[in-house]
């Protein structure tokens, strides 16, 4: 069974949750929450492919891509106190996308034909594009700018890909260990306040 159309749609519907719970309290209504998901979720993948010459856009081009993002938005609207417990500070949300979209990112990459030096760098574009236009949009300083580890995560989770699937990893497999790491990573890194070395 191929599990990436699957995970594509579980990525894109926990973006649309972090991106439509970011503004929970700031007094936005349905359609800003909604807006704001819904960049939060194609953000990253759309740039990627803009990138790439890949046309149409998925979520032009696949009608279930916009009810995973409506699905995730009305979740939030309607589980907002559940989903907040769960998630902790927005960190769960994004850990399980970046995971999702960083392998998704090098496999759409990979099948374009692109090197795998270059698919590397796409994985983690997709993951962290969406997470830095939601702060943008909400007045947060980018995640990516801030002293934690996070597209380091995706970058080694995207290598590691790469990795097993130059060995000949059967590929199901090598997609659930690649995401299980790249989700490892920024959770240890957030439980004992990670970083990496900074430019002085």
């Amino acid at each position: 069974m191929d599990i990436q159309y699957p995970l594509e749609l579980a990525g894109t519907l926990v973006f649309a949750i972090s991106g439509a719970l970011a503004v929970r309290d700031r007094e936005h209504d349905l359609f800003g929450a909604g807006f704001t998901g819904f960049i939060t979720a194609i953000g990253g993948g759309s740039l990627r492919d803009i990138l790439l010459g890949s046309y149409p856009l998925v979520w032009i081009g696949d009608v279930n891509v916009l009810y995973a993002i409506l699905l995730g938005i009305l979740l939030a609207f309607i589980f907002p106190t559940a989903l907040l417990k769960l998630r902790k500070t927005m960190f769960l949300f994004d850990t399980l996308g970046i995971g999702f979209f960083t392998v998704l990112g090098v496999e759409k990459a990979l099948s374009l034909g692109v090197r795998p030096e270059i698919a590397a760098i796409m994985g983690m574009f997709s993951a962290v594009m969406g997470g830095v236009i939601r702060d943008t949009l909400t007045n947060e300083i980018p995640i990516l700018f801030r002293k934690e580890v996070y597209a380091s995560a995706c970058l080694a989770g995207a290598i590691l890909y790469l990795i097993l699937n130059y060995f000949g990893l059967e590929r199901d497999y090598n997609m659930l260990i690649s995401i299980s790491v790249v989700i490892s990573i920024r959770l240890i890194a957030v439980k004992y306040k990670l970083s990496l070395p900074r430019l002085d």
